[in-house]
């Protein structure tokens, strides 16, 4: 009776698919992982919903580099990114077989758009910079075959990888607080300032210089609800409702007329979504090739041949770094929430999966966006159930249906997708926990690395100050001997760079 009773619980095992589907099931596993193709189609719609946002805010920080159409550059930086997205998700589902997906990492995109075009004062252009990322993946692919990542991630100090992605989301917070205009420039005094809200007329406040901050505000805290309540897909949702908020308040605005708000609607078009490719063929794709070796304007702005060597060594370690250590560390988060570890407690196919990151990165230069790496936002659909590369093939899918949504995003305005760089950057700060505050030497090295960034612009100076921070407390406290080779020779570099750059 006892073993009747056993058999009569035991779950009733599942019957083997037959025909294509049978061999599809077979290739992902999906009947051996206990899952199932509703379920893996389910989590890789999750996925979706969470990341799919990264094709607006990448777009908008593309397009101020990209060309002078702003028009023609947002739908060249979509396809790229979107591009980028489809290929490191479809690594992952093909080459790696995990439920996670990939697209253009953020605060590598400010890192590129922001601290080495707009205001990194070198003269560098967009395809110079693809060039970089290009390396970048030519160096993280060798790391990965060779198995000299290792060496590479222990020869940064814990606390600078611990610093790293804190620096990078008060980094991208800030852009985003000023691209909403919550801070504002204030030259005459303290460099930066917090918006004025004052509605009084003698205030001088323009209608819209009151909302777009406002909007802003209002995503961010609708973002945090939604995350709170665990509503999936909380950060596009918040983006879309800011959206149709900004709207909804500009449109208020018209009754009374004020200025900016009928420009508005009156500059709203629709363009062909084929455009957005066509722009895409002649603005982005190649141009590493065509344009990314060539730095006449870098020259031109008084820059040596020696210091552009170092600049491109350094700029591409950074890179490299920065994709390196998010990529293993959202490895290690997403597939312990699934678990999808070993025996040793690391993540299953790890080298599978570090080498689909580093390929999509090189596909994605070539296609004209930023490093491609895996998105922390996978968690959402292997907390779904997703455990097979079918997960990853169904967002896949999804993002190149996305490819062709590119009228509709343009119509998002930077405020609704400053809400979602914001909420980012909150996300990121838990890292600083991991910082041992307790011990003085390890805090102002962290201290050190992320505050660089934040005030300095720049996320490999931030990373730079770091080590060389690390090296300076070493010698300082008799422990020189802690300072391993590959972290001299990185430090030296970074040295060189300050000193002659």
């Amino acid at each position: 009776m006892a073993d009747e009773a056993k058999e009569a619980q035991a779950p009733e095992k599942q019957p083997e698919k037959q025909g294509f589907l049978g061999k599809v099931d077979k290739f992902f596993g999906i009947t051996a992982s206990g899952s199932s193709f509703r379920v893996e189609i389910v989590a890789g719609l999750t996925t979706f919903m969470a990341m799919v946002y990264i094709l607006m805010v990448n777009a908008d920080f593309f397009k101020l580099v990209i060309s002078p159409d702003m028009n023609a550059a947002y739908g060249a930086a979509y396809i790229a990114t979107a591009i980028g997205a489809v290929a490191g998700t479809m690594l992952m589902a093909f080459l790696a077989r995990m439920p996670l997906a990939q697209a253009s990492g953020m605060g590598i995109n400010a890192f590129i758009v922001l601290s080495l075009i707009v205001y990194g004062g070198k003269g560098l252009t967009y395809a110079n910079c693809m060039m970089f990322t290009l390396i970048e993946a030519a160096v993280f692919i060798l790391l990965t075959v060779t198995g000299l990542r290792k060496k590479i991630f222990e020869a940064i100090p814990a606390a600078v990888r611990h610093a790293i992605p804190v620096g990078i989301g008060l980094f991208i917070a800030f852009i985003g607080m000023q691209n909403a205009n919550i801070i504002v420039g204030d030259p005459e005094g303290t460099l930066v300032k917090f918006a004025s809200f004052n509605v009084l007329p003698e205030a001088g406040n323009s209608y819209l210089a009151l909302i777009v901050p406002l909007v802003a505000l209002l995503g961010v805290s609708a973002i945090a609800v939604m995350s709170k309540k665990n509503v999936k897909g909380a950060i596009l949702w918040g983006i879309l409702g800011s959206a149709v908020l900004y709207y909804a308040l500009a449109g208020l605005g018209c009754i009374w007329d004020a200025d900016g708000c009928r420009a508005i609607f009156t500059s709203i078009t629709f363009d062909n979504p084929f455009s957005a490719f066509a722009n895409w063929g002649k603005l982005s794709v190649g141009k590493v090739f065509t344009e990314g070796f060539v730095f006449d304007s870098y020259f031109a702005s008084g820059g040596s041949a020696g210091g552009l060597t170092l600049l491109i060594i350094t700029t591409a370690l950074s890179l490299c770094m920065i994709d390196m250590f998010d990529t293993i560390g959202t490895l290690y988060g997403a597939c312990a929430r699934g678990n999808l570890l070993d025996e040793n407690g690391t993540p299953i196919r790890m080298n599978r999966m570090m080498l689909a990151d580093a390929i999509a990165t090189g596909v994605g230069a070539i296609a004209g966006t930023s490093t491609v790496t895996t998105f922390v936002e996978s968690s959402s659909g292997v907390a779904a159930g997703g455990k097979t590369g079918f997960t990853a093939l169904t967002t896949g899918v999804l993002f190149i249906l996305a490819m062709f949504l590119s009228p509709i995003a343009k119509l998002i305005p930077s405020c609704a997708t400053a809400s979602a760089l914001i909420w980012v950057g909150v996300l990121m700060m838990t890292s600083v926990m991991k910082i041992d505050w307790q011990d003085a030497a390890e805090a102002l090295v962290g201290f050190l690395t992320f505050i660089v960034m934040v005030l300095g612009y720049s996320i490999s100076k931030g990373i730079g100050i770091g080590i060389l921070a690390f090296i300076i407390v070493k010698i300082c406290t008799g422990k020189i001997k802690e300072v391993s080779i590959p972290t001299w020779v990185i430090g030296i570099l970074f040295l060189a760079t300050f000193l002659l750059t």
